[in-house]
């Protein structure tokens, strides 16, 4: 119902900061991490926020008046599929409309180490620009390589190191076998249950 496709922006004020909320500044995209009010002379308040930019991920603290507003970035995280690597450049598809799209080695840092291909990530756009893809809270990794669990091991604590599709070593029960489907909580790196 807007014209041309015009989204009215929110705004944010002082009131309504949060941790995590996206904010636009200077015709950038910052993610609020912290911010704490600073009582001046005069009754007059400001306010004094930690900010990291989602494009570049760098983090600044900026000092603002406490009547400052900002319009608060709407970004829309989908899931999508791992398609395949090509050199520096990682493919994916959107579940939803089958687009593809693709990410460098570098836009990726770290993610790269726990790509398989056909996992599914959540991507965060905002306005169509890809601003990051997570890995979901636990992923669904096959078991290449572990030592073979005893009979008479029956320490349910136990545990025995396991190669898994990705290329990561993760400490898993005895019982867990090559060729078992665990579940990893991509936050700590560790076993959660076999599927």
């Amino acid at each position: 119902s807007h014209r041309n496709g015009e989204r009215t922006t929110p705004m944010i004020s002082i009131s309504d900061l949060r941790r995590g909320i996206v904010i636009e500044l200077d015709d950038d995209l910052w993610q609020v991490l912290e911010f704490h009010h600073i009582k001046m002379a005069r009754g007059s308040a400001q306010i004094r926020i930690k900010l990291k930019n989602l494009r570049r991920g760098q983090t600044v603290e900026r000092t603002f008046q406490a009547t400052a507003k900002w319009p608060r970035a709407i970004l829309d995280t989908r899931p999508v599929q791992f398609l395949y690597q090509d050199g520096e450049d990682y493919h994916f598809m959107e579940n939803e409309t089958y687009d593809q799209f693709h990410l460098t080695a570098e836009q990726l840092g770290d993610l790269t180490d726990d790509l398989v291909e056909g996992m599914t990530l959540d991507r965060t756009t905002y306005q169509d620009e890809t601003i990051g893809v997570e890995l979901p809270i636990s992923v669904e990794l096959k078991v290449l390589e572990t030592e073979p669990g005893f009979a008479g091991d029956t320490q349910s604590a136990a545990k025995k190191p396991a190669t898994l599709e990705s290329g990561v070593v993760v400490q898993v029960p005895i019982f867990v076998e090559e060729g078992d489907t665990i579940k990893v909580d991509t936050r700590t790196g560790e076993y959660q249950t076999r599927v």
